[in-house]
């Protein structure tokens, strides 16, 4: 079943502001873009934003007018639209799940669409496997080394290019031939001011040290830059929500689970878990916008947060599920805000390696699947409905009789995002970026 019913008219509304949970690394991926005619290629931004865990796509966007979605989730189920805790309402079959207030939000604007039944080629239900050709852009687990993000990169010109990497590591997606900076977040404090300058003069003679000095010494200088811009858009967004009163407030998926989820046995370490966490992953998703506005700052980030992986005690409008889209929330909408004007240029992927299970489980959980749910945000975005087919939960239509069927290969949605922002070549997509990948066409009509 295709679904076309428009989310919102078309309009462009400045973001709203968001961070991330525990568990997450960032990386970024600094680019030239390809000289356009008029150099709007130049002001291009892409984030991809990876859910690692198997993310419940029928959790995220629940298709509650879907007759069987209710008997096959029982108590993990969405209540319906208008209810308390019900799904927050796309069209007459899809919804957002209520934590994802902000994401909602956008939907409205005609700033945020979903893909419901989107998968990679991979069908082993491996977190390893499937992470691997997630970030791979191969038809199979360890089928590369390097990562399709940074193959994508090569293809738009090799040297032409600045990479970071925010965090310990590195991620498989950014790993290859275009050599990465890395700024792991942190106060720094304790260190002797005078190490720069004796480090350089140590360095001076090897091509190779002194060149990654001077590369760490830049990427620090525009952290500071960027933690200094995400503070003062933070601080001006609060004083706006203030001075609107009611209407200005907290969205209630960033107050109200922790505040009933207080008679729950868990419910005081929620609500302290959502203190302490959000405003950090507020703060630290403005402060990747604040990266990537700066004057020569990087266009392409990558985004990883763990905690998906809901085998036992999922919850529904509450509990463990819940409070992690409620910091994935937090960091879109912070990133949003933080973007301010080249927001309209942005285009924002959120996917993960595989998901769920039809039926809950017997702990109150779901399984690893097949088919999950992508996020994708922007003001970039074309206005409009579901992108691709919902193959619906129809008895026959689950993919072996257990998982949502996918209809969308991720290598298209990816494809398609990297022609409409980048204008990549659709051969060196499809043998270079994607290998043996010229059967997977390009998803277009998601950028506008």
């Amino acid at each position: 079943m295709s679904n076309a019913t428009p989310f919102a008219a078309l309009s462009r509304r400045q973001a709203l502001a968001g961070a991330l949970g525990v568990g997450i690394s960032v990386e970024f991926l600094g680019r030239k873009a390809f000289a356009a005619a008029d150099g709007a290629m130049e002001t291009r931004k892409l984030v991809v934003v990876i859910c690692r865990g198997g993310m419940d796509g029928l959790s995220v966007s629940p298709p509650v007018g879907d007759p069987n979605y209710a008997a096959l989730r029982g108590a993990i189920a969405l209540p319906g639209f208008g209810q308390p805790g019900g799904a927050l309402k796309l069209d007459d079959t899809f919804g957002l799940h209520p934590a994802l207030a902000s994401v909602h939000k956008l939907a409205l604007k005609g700033e945020a669409r979903i893909a419901p039944a989107l998968a990679s080629p991979d069908r082993a239900r491996s977190h390893f496997e499937a992470q691997d050709v997630m970030e791979n852009g191969a038809t199979a687990a360890y089928g590369t080394d390097s990562g399709w993000l940074n193959r994508a990169l090569q293809v738009m010109g090799p040297g032409k290019v600045k990479a970071i990497s925010v965090g310990a590591t590195a991620p498989l997606i950014l790993r290859g031939g275009i050599e990465a900076a890395s700024w792991s977040p942190g106060p720094g404090a304790g260190r002797d001011p005078r190490l720069p300058s004796i480090l350089q003069d140590l360095y001076a003679n090897d091509p190779m040290l002194s060149r990654a000095l001077a590369s760490g010494l830049a990427t620090e200088a525009m952290a500071k830059v960027a933690n200094a811009d995400a503070t003062a858009a933070l601080i001006g967004a609060d004083d706006m929500s203030s001075a609107a009163g009611p209407a200005g407030a907290p969205a209630p998926a960033m107050t109200a689970p922790g505040q009933s989820m207080a008679a729950n046995s868990d419910g005081q370490a929620v609500q302290a878990a959502l203190r302490q966490g959000l405003p950090a992953a507020r703060k630290l998703g403005a402060t990747l916008a604040g990266f990537m506005i700066q004057p020569g700052g990087p266009q392409v980030a990558a985004v990883s947060i763990d905690g998906f992986d809901t085998h036992a005690n999922q919850g529904s409008s509450q509990g463990q599920l819940a409070t992690r889209l409620t910091y994935l929330d937090a960091a879109l909408d912070g990133l949003a805000e933080g973007m301010g004007p080249a927001w309209r240029d942005t285009a924002v992927v959120v996917v993960t390696e595989f998901g769920r299970t039809a039926r809950i489980n017997g702990t109150a959980g779901t399984d690893h699947g097949t088919a999950s749910t992508a996020l994708l945000l922007g003001g970039a975005l074309k206005p409009g409905g579901i992108v691709g087919d919902w193959p619906t939960l129809a008895q026959g239509k689950l993919f072996e009789d257990r998982d949502t069927a996918p209809t969308v290969d991720m290598r298209g949605l990816f494809k398609g995002l990297l022609v409409a922002q980048y204008g990549l070549d659709r051969r060196a997509l499809d043998t270079v970026v994607f290998p043996d990948s010229a059967a997977v066409a390009p998803t277009m009509g998601v950028i506008a």
